[in-house]
């Protein structure tokens, strides 16, 4: 990959956006902006629809002027490229935008089949690429069988199901950066919020591709806001979410108002290939390929894992004094919740250490963009959530830093595995007080090993002094939390020695 690829894409989105504007009276100028940032997702207005037209035909125009050659990734043995499949240049042209270079193991697995047009249930986790693999697929569908006749409004080739309004969010906007080069339309249809602007949006034209969690879209459903007859491929995500959060009937009567199995193309993901699933697999799917990745295994030889017992209001003292003294870049850096990202984040930056972050609050746009900084340098600490954080995969990160330890075991697994990779040596290094130390027997246990839990050197124990707070900072940052409330019970006996 070039090492310009990143700046070349700003420069063309930033010259679509103008190119746009001029198109557009004057007086249309801020329908214009909003067609650019909601691309694909409608419009009530008979001007916006007209700008996002124009937006889309100056984008057909600049595809056909891109040549594939352009997007160079060198044959590796072990691993499949993007241009090992026949992807429409469109579609390449997006994923060089998004620096894909090499398949994951679900999409290098997968895409044969789902491109072949063929059923699939695949056993994967968030984060291993599985969103990719059928928003790729389902896209070069769209695009090289186009519709026989024109369709009705409210009628989607596509459906994605999926259990959350976070994970709708996710996908849609995954799937706007592949389509940004075509004429795909993506609707999301979620429950809580916006239900006149998703109705609009739904009955406005003919739809490419809807993602809905099963609550919202049964209910459009019921009103003939939206047909499902005329579904060409669905995509049922997270089925074991579905199933826990009790969306399987909603699912079966969403499942039966579209064409039956054999004449539709499904696809449904797991993280989990349980019996039940398995029996939900064989009445929603034909003769279906059968694909199975790995959870991330219990391999952290390469990585040196410490852990300091410490207070609560130890922690950022102590976080600070390891980064400057040790004097460490690219830190990764772990939170269990958004909130926590986010007053982690505002405290490193008011104690003068360049840093960013990641969580599900982060658009994908930002996402790729704040990883892409802190991959060449430009900054030198991320912040992240386990969700945002699935999936970074950054060459010459040593450090993973666990703020607060996950509750679950597999997830510390995942964090501690974004270092020592391809056979290079990493440290992990994990802050345990008295609400952490509860979870390392799980945590031992899963790891088949014991944790050495250790003091921290006095002097590092030392708060930096407070930089003067500047308008806008949060007065509850980490720095400055009280103490919290200790336990009555449990988590008490861990090892402590000193360094």
């Amino acid at each position: 990959m070039h090492p310009s690829t990143t700046e070349r894409s700003e420069k063309r989105q930033f010259m679509k956006k103008h190119q746009l504007m001029a198109r557009t009276h004057s007086g249309d100028s801020k329908r214009a902006t909003d067609s650019l940032s909601a691309a694909g997702a409608g419009s009530h207005s008979k001007t916006s629809s007209n700008t996002e037209q124009q937006m889309s035909d100056a984008t057909h125009s600049e595809t056909e002027q891109w040549n594939v050659s352009e997007f160079q990734v060198s044959p590796a043995a072990g691993r499949t490229r993007f241009h090992d499949f026949d992807l429409p240049d469109p579609i390449m042209r997006a994923i060089s935008d998004l620096e894909f270079e090499y398949c994951t193991p679900i999409q290098a697995e997968i895409m044969p089949a789902s491109l072949a047009g063929k059923d699939a249930s695949g056993r994967a986790q968030t984060g291993t690429g599985k969103t990719a693999a059928f928003l790729i697929s389902l896209m070069t569908r769209i695009l090289q069988n186009p519709a026989e006749k024109k369709r009705k409004k409210g009628t989607p080739r596509v459906l994605i199901l999926a259990p959350t309004r976070e994970l709708v969010l996710q996908i849609t906007d995954e799937a706007r950066q592949l389509a940004d080069y075509t004429k795909i339309r993506i609707v999301p249809v979620f429950g809580g919020m916006d239900y006149v602007k998703q109705q609009n949006q739904l009955g406005s034209d003919p739809l490419d591709i809807v993602v809905a969690t099963p609550g919202r879209l049964l209910d459009f459903h019921r009103k003939h806001v939206v047909t499902l007859n005329q579904i060409e491929a669905l995509v049922i995500d997270e089925a074991d979410r579905m199933l826990d959060m009790g969306f399987i009937p909603d699912v079966r009567k969403i499942i039966r108002s579209t064409p039956p199995k054999g004449q539709r193309q499904t696809l449904l993901f797991s993280a989990t290939l349980t019996q039940e699933i398995m029996r939900l697999s064989e009445q929603w799917t034909k003769e279906p390929v059968t694909v199975e990745i790995e959870p991330e295994q219990v391999a952290v030889d390469t990585v040196e894992q410490i852990v300091y017992i410490v207070t609560m209001e130890e922690k950022f003292g102590l976080l600070y004094n390891i980064i400057e003294k040790k004097e460490l870049d690219r830190v990764l850096i772990f939170c269990n919740r958004k909130d926590e990202v986010r007053r982690l984040t505002q405290t490193l930056s008011r104690y003068g250490i360049n840093c960013d972050m990641i969580s599900g609050d982060v658009d994908q746009k930002k996402r790729m963009s704040r990883l892409n900084a802190f991959k060449t340098g430009k900054i030198r600490v991320l912040v992240a959530t386990d969700v945002a954080g699935r999936g970074i995969h950054i060459e010459g990160m040593n450090h993973v830093i666990n703020f607060t330890l996950p509750h679950d075991p597999e997830d510390y697994v995942h964090r501690i595995g974004r270092t020592g990779r391809a056979g290079e040596l990493g440290t992990s290094i994990s802050f345990a007080d008295e609400d952490d130390a509860f979870y390392i027997p799980a945590i031992e246990q899963y790891l088949g090993r014991k944790l050495d839990c250790i003091e921290p050197p006095e002097q590092w124990r030392i708060m930096p002094e407070a930089p003067p707070r500047k308008k806008g900072d949060d007065p509850e940052d980490i720095a400055s939390r009280p103490p919290r409330k200790k336990r009555s019970s449990g988590g008490g006996n861990r090892r402590r020695k000193r360094n």
